[in-house]
């Protein structure tokens, strides 16, 4: 393996350079540069790829440490041999702290250059081992968590889908009401971290209809004000069935099945939220789960038209919604009308 690295030579000494190619070419080093120039190896070293510099100390121009300091910059783990004609302990400290690997004092020796150069390339090879392990371990991990994340995701669809069985809102209204509620994530502003907890939060915003008695939930008429009173439960039941959790999900979860009833004008329930005293995440479901239950048929009532729900959300700004998200519904419909249309029942 190390044959195959790529080595700089530099030494504005003819015989040394020659002699220093010679010993690596001998040892079947493939992939080695030699410059008598600091100033053109300089400009190599910041053009390509480089696994080793060997550099003389006292060079015109530029000199051995400004080199290595430099290289250093484009290759962080270059490994490195300065060559220097005495044992100057200055340069070597200023050497050492710009992270020379090794020194050889001329003249030069070939023995103890053999060793020194694979010293340092033995240390080279390991660290682009350690590299490689590194990255395909990144991979994996990578690979790993989007795993997990799609397991949680699919664990989140389960549970939204639960309340489906109960209620008869459909899979297509839960879709709908999730992409309606990151369009006005984004529109509003909020982070792509945001808008995806968002997406995956707001099909829960019904989920405490579970404990709501089916001869209330199937009711096709009108609600008694007791039946009212009871349904009116759902969103406190939602928010005990996801209270405590550490997931982000079932948190912003949470927040949503218990403040989706809300309203802007602080006549909402359960709480008689006022403002922006209803969490966001409340404010935005609220407007993206009653446009599309209006517009969806159900069993005990026909859809109404686009029109007709702009209308109310317009007649509600203020009142039942906020303002501002009633806006951006408004301003982006066309957006809405193409999730409208592609997720309808089959």
């Amino acid at each position: 393996m190390h044959n195959k690295l790529k080595i700089v030579i530099v030494d504005d000494e003819i015989v040394n350079l020659l002699l220093l190619e010679d010993i690596l070419q001998s040892e079947g080093y493939e992939n080695v540069s030699t410059f008598s120039d600091s100033t053109e190896a300089l400009e190599h070293l910041q053009k390509h790829s480089v696994d080793a510099l060997i550099t003389d100390f006292n060079m015109p121009n530029i000199d051995g440490i400004q080199l290595l300091e430099e290289a250093k910059k484009e290759h962080p783990d270059l490994v490195s041999i300065m060559i220097t004609a005495n044992n100057d302990n200055e340069m070597m400290r200023k050497a050492l702290e710009v992270g020379v690997t090794e020194f050889l004092l001329k003249p030069i020796s070939p023995v103890i250059f053999k060793l020194r150069l694979h010293n340092i390339l033995t240390i080279e090879a390991s660290l682009n081992l350690s590299k490689d392990f590194n990255k395909k371990l990144s991979e994996k991990v990578k690979e790993a968590t989007v795993a997990l994340q799609q397991s949680e995701y699919e664990a989140l669809e389960v549970l939204s889908k639960a309340g489906e069985y109960k209620d008869p809102e459909t899979a297509s209204h839960i879709a709908r009401v999730a992409h309606y509620s990151k369009l006005l994530a984004e529109t509003y502003g909020l982070c792509e971290k945001e808008q995806n907890i968002i997406y995956y939060a707001a099909p829960l915003h019904d989920i405490g209809k579970i404990g709501i008695a089916d001869a209330i939930l199937l009711k096709p008429g009108k609600l008694t004000d007791d039946e009212f009173t009871s349904m009116q439960e759902h969103p406190s039941i939602g928010a005990a069935i996801l209270h405590g959790k550490k997931n982000v999900f079932l948190q912003a979860g949470e927040i949503i099945a218990s403040t989706h009833h809300e309203k802007y004008n602080g006549k909402g329930y359960p709480k008689g939220l006022r403002g922006e005293g209803i969490p966001l995440y409340g404010r935005i479901v609220a407007v993206a789960d009653v446009f599309d239950a209006l517009t969806s048929k159900r069993p005990y009532k026909e859809a109404w038209s686009f029109e007709k729900a702009l209308n109310l959300l317009i007649e509600e700004k203020g009142e039942h919604f906020d303002p501002k998200i009633v806006d951006l519904f408004l301003q982006n419909i066309d957006k809405v009308k193409t999730i409208y249309e592609e997720f309808q029942e089959d």
